[in-house]
């Protein structure tokens, strides 16, 4: 059985967005009792992460890509490459195990889209659930 949805949600420039619910609502709509959900963000400035929703480990995250990745350094792609190379680092998609109907997370691990871009935006964030 496959069960897909869509969610969008509106994010300001480097924001975060914690999506878990949203997604452990589409494995219950779902009906799978054990399987796989692939979440994906769709974007090429756009990420996931799962971990900690906590607003000082996000902003350390920000710090941290921002030593990687930062946007006062000259870049070829001159408009948003740094928001490019953040997005590729945190990767676009997850796969997280279903069991019993539930996502297997650990107690605080989170769902979380983020929007690396230099403006606002909309985020597309595609569900498919797999399983029986």
């Amino acid at each position: 059985m496959i069960h897909t949805k869509k969610i969008k949600v509106k994010l300001k420039s480097q924001g975060f967005h914690n999506i878990t619910r949203e997604v452990e609502d589409a494995v219950r709509e779902s009906g799978i009792e054990d399987g796989v959900c692939l979440i994906f963000s769709i974007g090429a400035t756009s990420g996931l992460i799962i971990n900690e929703d906590e607003p000082m480990l996000l902003e350390d995250l920000r710090n941290s890509l921002n030593e990687v990745a930062n946007e006062n350094k000259i870049y070829h792609h001159v408009e948003n490459a740094y928001s490019h190379i953040r997005s590729i680092l945190v990767g676009n998609s997850k796969v997280i195990p279903i069991k019993n109907k539930k996502l297997v997370l650990g107690t605080w691990q989170e769902i979380m889209v983020a929007n690396f871009d230099t403006r606002s935006r909309e985020r597309e964030v595609f569900i498919m659930i797999f399983g029986e």
